[in-house]
């Protein structure tokens, strides 16, 4: 298969970063617990996550290929092996922070890379969405092994057994690492401009287009939807079904797979349905599930809980949404960056990764907040506002793309 290492390695370093983005849900209910800090305090490890991401691509995009993509990527995988070592020894919020800030740093270079490089080892749009979906369906894959992969390690009467985990991390990054490093590259990356100056300039004139603009408003508040579920399932579990914490861990994996599943999904029905019908359709049914799945949840009657068997079928109800609200990101992206010349590859992911960390950071504060001001019981029901913006974001990018097309 052609560029067939070229995207194991693709496939292989996202999944290491899926796994340690996403573990800030587990890690911001180890810091109540283990820190004795309160939920607006954890969930600034949100913000050092992906305020350093959205900083770090919006400087390096628009010149990362003079650099490099595969150098971009080792430089991210030595910084994260380093900081999983350095968080076993650290055992502290601010080591937490410290860790999270070097994942966003290290994962902004990775993604601008991996999503640049999917248009270099693609030849149309319909293979563009169906790498783009399989490999963020491989990144939920590895969100769901971290919601397992911690509980392991993981002994309530040994508060500090859940860092052994770092040693595994560290060691997947640097097998990362090394795989990469021998890993051929055949074709070099299409410089944006005529030298760094034009780069930039490249990159802020994008910003100036209507589609990129609506693109933007709708990646944000998608990441806005995702995160906050995302970081605030492990508390809710704890918190108001009342499970074990390791049991509470392994089920906010039932969302993680979903949303694998959702993802791999796209990327065959994309095939056959136009990529509006699939995100609106999509979207309504998790509306849906928030407005009636959800009361029953919270509503449920839970017994003593001691394994998975034990949990009640209308528990796993919620996390489904994953699997609904799963195509839309990667769609969403693969439809921008198909309209664009692949020379603007690189500027447009960092513009993607800006608006997309910035939009985790918000949902995860604002998910934080309402589980303090508003009851752990209902902050999921606020995530309606954003999704009802965003449905309607898919038919105003709709229309702004066939004009695109059509100018082009």
């Amino acid at each position: 298969m052609k560029n067939l290492s070229v995207k194991i390695s693709l496939y292989l370093n996202y999944f290491v970063f899926a796994i340690l983005l996403n573990s800030v849900g587990i890690v911001i209910l180890k810091a109540q617990k283990n820190y004795g800090v309160d939920e607006v305090e954890a969930s600034v490890l949100e913000a050092f996550k992906d305020l350093p991401i959205a900083i770090v691509s919006f400087v390096v995009a628009s010149f990362l290929p003079r650099i490099g993509y595969k150098k971009g990527m080792l430089i991210g995988l030595a910084l994260v092996t380093a900081a999983c070592v350095v968080m076993y020894f650290g055992n502290s919020f601010d080591t937490a922070k410290l860790l999270f800030a070097t994942v966003g740093v290290s994962f902004a270079l990775i993604k601008v890379s991996v999503y640049s490089m999917i248009g270099m080892v693609t030849e149309n749009q319909k293979q563009h969405n169906s790498l783009m979906s399989s490999i963020e369906g491989v990144f939920m894959i590895g969100i769901a092994l971290a919601y397992f992969l911690f509980p392991a390690f993981n002994n309530e009467n040994l508060p500090d057994s859940w860092l052994n985990v770092y040693w595994l991390l560290a060691a997947l990054s640097l097998a990362s690492f090394l795989f990469l490093l021998f890993t051929k590259f055949e074709k070099e990356p299409e410089i944006p401009g005529a030298d760094l100056k034009d780069d930039f300039r490249q990159m802020a004139l994008l910003m100036a287009r209507l589609l990129i603009i609506v693109f933007v408003m709708s990646a944000f508040l998608f990441v806005m939807i995702e995160q906050g579920i995302m970081s605030w399932l492990p508390s809710f579990n704890d918190r108001v079904l009342e499970l074990p914490e390791n049991i509470s861990i392994m089920m906010a994996s039932v969302l993680a797979i979903s949303l694998a599943i959702g993802r791999l999904l796209a990327g065959e029905l994309t095939k056959k349905i136009n990529w509006i019908w699939i995100v609106s359709i999509c979207t309504v049914i998790a509306m849906l599930n928030v407005i009636f799945v959800l009361p029953n949840t919270i509503n449920a009657t839970v017994g003593a809980i001691e394994s998975f068997s034990d949990i009640p079928l209308i528990g796993f109800a919620f996390p489904l949404v994953g699997l609904f609200i799963a195509p839309i990101y990667p769609l969403l992206n693969s439809v921008v960056l198909s309209a664009l010349p692949k020379r603007l590859h690189s500027p447009m992911t960092g513009l993607i990764v800006v608006f997309s960390a910035l939009g985790g950071t918000f949902g995860s504060r604002i998910v934080g907040w309402l589980f303090k001001t508003q009851g752990p019981e209902n902050a999921f029901y606020y995530l309606l506002v954003p999704m009802v913006l965003l449905l309607i974001s898919f038919f105003i990018l709709k229309k702004l793309t066939v004009r695109n097309a059509v100018q082009a």
